[in-house]
């Protein structure tokens, strides 16, 4: 059969990484840099920018021991401002492309949030990843790029069917954020998993996917489940791999900013 496609994308909701980082200049999390309020000043630095803060420069001449005399200033003395505004990140989405996903509405609802998170990053200035997962292994489709238009031609095309590959698909998640951080330490990673968090491929297979979840965890990456789970009957298993990811559970209805409900706050920084 044909791989399903999504529908006409909406406006998602934003999502953010964790705590304050110093990426370069974007529209998604919260970070120090040259641009944004003013919040402070510090010794010149990495993240400090270069806008001289002169009060606190005279400040700290004033508060270092001068045995008398007028007030000079040394290089020691320099402060400038931190500045905090919104950094750009890496979003990486694993994808669960399995049989259990494979349900025409249910997958073109999924792909639908996935395009519409995909313009959202582009709007936002991010780099994006594209890591799916079905039958019995795990494929990084896209490397990280600026390319969304790539990315969403890579996520049309993508089929579904087979058993879940849980494990493996969140170990290759796992694999390309180290290999990222080590290419790029600045970037803070956004990693978002979009599955009904059943795990059916290979022995063990639930086990196998606890352990990777908890191997995800200990990397300290924000990370958001998206759940697919659809219909009358749901067995709640992504709620439960995101509460072993220490991740946010987001069901896939309520992706899109106008789908929250008004008790639905968005999630801090």
């Amino acid at each position: 059969a044909a791989p399903v496609g999504a529908a006409a994308p909406y406006r998602t909701r934003k999502l953010t990484v964790r705590g304050t980082g110093e990426g370069a200049d974007g529209r998604r999390s919260r970070a120090t840099g040259t641009r944004g309020r003013r919040v402070g000043a510090a010794p010149p630095g990495p993240g400090t920018g270069s806008s001289l803060h002169l009060v606190e420069t005279v400040r700290a001449a004033a508060l270092r021991p001068r045995g008398g005399g007028r007030l000079r200033l040394h290089p020691r003395d320099l402060r400038v401002a931190v500045r905090e505004g919104q950094e750009t990140n890496l979003v990486l989405f694993c994808v669960d492309a399995s049989g259990s996903m494979a349900a025409r509405k249910r997958m073109t609802e999924v792909k639908t949030a996935i395009l519409s998170l995909l313009l959202d990053a582009y709007r936002r200035r991010d780099k994006v990843g594209l890591v799916t997962f079905r039958g019995r292994a795990a494929e990084l489709v896209l490397p990280p790029t600026r390319s969304v238009d790539i990315a969403a031609a890579r996520l049309d095309g993508l089929p579904a069917g087979g058993r879940t590959p849980l494990a493996e698909g969140l170990l290759e998640a796992a694999r390309v954020l180290r290999r990222e951080r080590l290419r790029d330490p600045r970037t803070r990673p956004l990693l978002v998993v979009v599955t009904d968090g059943r795990a059916t491929g290979g022995p063990g297979a639930v086990g196998r996917a606890f352990g990777a979840a908890d191997h995800v965890a200990g990397l300290g990456v924000t990370t958001v489940v998206v759940d697919g789970e659809s219909g009358p009957l749901r067995l709640g298993l992504a709620a439960d791999l995101a509460r072993r990811l220490g991740a946010d559970h987001l069901p896939v209805s309520e992706v899109s900013a106008e789908g929250l409900g008004a008790a639905v706050k968005e999630r801090a920084a």
